[in-house]
């Protein structure tokens, strides 16, 4: 079946087309997929990042946002960032048995993806399979990146508005901003709002930050209203020098993935331990060795 069958397919509202199609961005057709797709694909689709610390309820609060969405008639789809591999299951995959109820929509779309190591917690592939998804109908893409700290920074890159998703609990605000979590916050959820200390947490992230503050119960879909329409606010704001902001951080991210697999990196970093060159003139013979 030729990519373009695939698409066909896709967009008639075929799961086995999409998920082949999301196979081959993530390989080496990338380019060919995106190529047959053209440029403006993802122009009009909503990209909502979900973040924050294990066990915080991301899973839960993202198969909320995909039964509000539903509710409208939206296509979903659901990326998840993986560690380790789109397919070996793990942790990650395990959270979607939480999403079970929408397992037979076919109008939504749940797919982990590796991230390969790639530095940020997102795979470099996730700009493709935006574009891709956006190509074939899925109005509405949530993005859930595993982990926290200052790396989850390049979710905000793709993502717009970035939610993250925090508990209850002693210093858990401090805590994250500490760790550069409220950085990448548009908006903050905090989850598991009916336990003790749930009032204190968002009085602490008041504190510490000036996006909105929803708080939720994602398992009863209490809040979840409140959060989507902090979601659409946030949307109706965006403007294009923000646009601008998104797309020179996705570019920069996706050069320094390419850098790192430049067969002159090890050469040049020999010569600068061995005193032959410095780290100056070692980068600058890096960067023209980028193909175009």
């Amino acid at each position: 079946m030729t990519i373009a069958d695939l698409i066909a397919r896709a967009r008639n509202g075929s799961p086995r087309a999409a998920g082949r199609l999301l196979s081959l961005v993530e390989g080496e057709t990338r380019d060919e997929v995106l190529a047959s797709i053209g440029a403006a694909a993802a122009l009009d689709v909503r990209v909502i990042g979900i973040t924050g610390p294990p066990g915080a309820g991301k899973s839960t609060t993202v198969g909320a946002l995909v039964g509000a969405y539903r509710e409208r008639g939206c296509r979903v789809a659901v990326l998840a960032v993986d560690p380790s591999s789109p397919f070996s299951g793990g942790a990650l995959l395990g959270d979607r048995i939480r999403m079970t109820a929408h397992i037979n929509d076919s109008d939504v779309l749940i797919r982990s993806v590796a991230a390969r190591g790639h530095i940020g917690g997102l795979a470099a592939a996730v700009p493709a399979a935006i574009r891709l998804l956006g190509a074939i109908g899925y109005g509405v893409i949530l993005l859930e990146t595993v982990g926290v700290g200052q790396s989850e920074i390049e979710i905000a890159a793709v993502a717009d508005p970035t939610v993250v998703v925090l508990n209850p609990g002693a210093g858990d605000a401090v805590q994250a901003a500490k760790a550069g979590v409220l950085e990448v916050a548009d908006i903050v959820a905090v989850n598991k709002a009916d336990r003790e200390g749930a009032e204190q947490t968002v009085r602490d992230l008041r504190a510490e930050t000036k996006v909105p503050i929803v708080s939720l119960v994602a398992a009863r879909g209490e809040g979840v209203a409140e959060l989507v329409a902090a979601i659409d606010d946030h949307h109706r704001t965006d403007s294009r020098e923000r646009r601008l902001a998104r797309a020179r951080a996705q570019i920069l991210s996706l050069a320094q993935t390419r850098l790192r697999t430049q067969p002159a990196l090890d050469a040049l970093a020999e010569a600068v331990v061995d005193g032959r060159d410095d780290p100056y003139a070692a980068a600058e013979k890096l960067i023209p060795a980028t193909p175009e």
